[in-house]
């Protein structure tokens, strides 16, 4: 699934593919912001590690899991 993070003071978004579900995302983001942890950290389906500073974070958008659909819609 996709997952955008938007960064204060930055004018692009964090964007980047995501093997973990929505839920596992949604609920390491929720515990970091609230227990006041300084920094969370992702990794995309391709291995690479990104480390986002929670005081930065001014959105996160987390994808549907379905994938994209190929053909012709009649």
């Amino acid at each position: 699934m996709e997952i955008r993070i938007g960064l204060a003071n930055t004018p692009r978004e964090l964007s980047f593919e995501s093997d973990e579900s929505a839920d596992a995302v949604k609920s390491a983001v929720t515990d970091a912001l609230e227990a006041g942890t300084s920094h969370l950290s992702f990794t995309d389906s391709k291995g690479n590690s990104f480390v986002v500073p929670t005081a930065a974070i001014t959105f996160v958008e987390v994808g549907t899991d379905q994938s994209r659909r190929v053909g012709f819609v009649a």
